[in-house]
């Protein structure tokens, strides 16, 4: 491991916005659980998590712009989110935290119906059939998913995969899912009104590497059933 992810996860301890709670403790079931407005943010606003959130672009985009909102990204590379995480501190949002944690384990996270809406941002689109269950739209994700959101709350994945997005869009219709919106290239369909606030004008790292090589970027949002 390099020095600068040795030294980011040190400093990640030291952040009043990061949590990096051990697996047992996940299992334990994690003290904030149905707690998070309460004793963390001191609000009773929305709850939005970002699921593999890299970097924590939407994160803090979305915390800008929504104070009204509480934000939380989630991430097994503590590495990558401290970015969002200093970002964060340095502009005051205090509506923003990240936790570290598998995604698998979000359900010992978040109490049921505590959560109001879940982002996933270019997640590994893991192509393998082999490795079909790690897809975070696979159904015992949408089921982990379904556990912490509302009944009316709302997902949205955004990813550069042709094939993760074509992979989610059969399995919702199949199970009997509402597909809200969806379109294969967002930015190609200049107009389009898919009720999702900066869509577009926030922008992960590896959203811009991904436009770099010519790649499109697709959009879906739905409620689970």
């Amino acid at each position: 491991m390099g020095k600068n992810k040795m030294a980011r996860f040190a400093e990640n301890r030291t952040l009043s916005n990061v949590f990096q709670p051990t697996r047992e403790e996940a299992l334990a079931d994690f003290h904030l659980k149905g707690k998070w407005r309460e004793e963390f943010f001191k609000n009773d606003n929305p709850i939005v998590l970002e699921l593999g959130c890299g970097k924590g672009e939407y994160s803090v985009g979305l915390g800008k712009a929504f104070p009204e909102k509480n934000f939380i990204g989630v991430d097994i590379k503590g590495a990558r989110f401290w970015y969002g995480a200093k970002d964060a501190l340095a502009n005051n949002l205090s509506n923003v935290a990240f936790l570290r944690t598998q995604i698998e384990l979000i359900d010992h996270f978040f109490a049921t119906d505590e959560v109001d809406e879940i982002w996933i941002t270019f997640p590994d689109p893991q192509i393998k059939y082999r490795r079909t269950k790690h897809r975070m739209t696979h159904p015992d994700f949408l089921e982990r998913y379904k556990k912490i959101l509302k009944k009316d709350g709302v997902m949205h994945l955004k990813t550069d995969s042709e094939f993760l997005h074509g992979y989610t869009l059969g399995l919702l219709q199949g199970l009997g899912h509402e597909i809200m919106f969806a379109n294969h290239d967002i930015y190609g369909a200049p107009e389009f009104d898919p009720g999702t606030p900066l869509l577009r004008e926030i922008k992960t790292y590896y959203e811009g590497l991904f436009e770099a090589k010519g790649k499109t970027i697709t959009y879906i949002k739905f409620k689970i059933k």
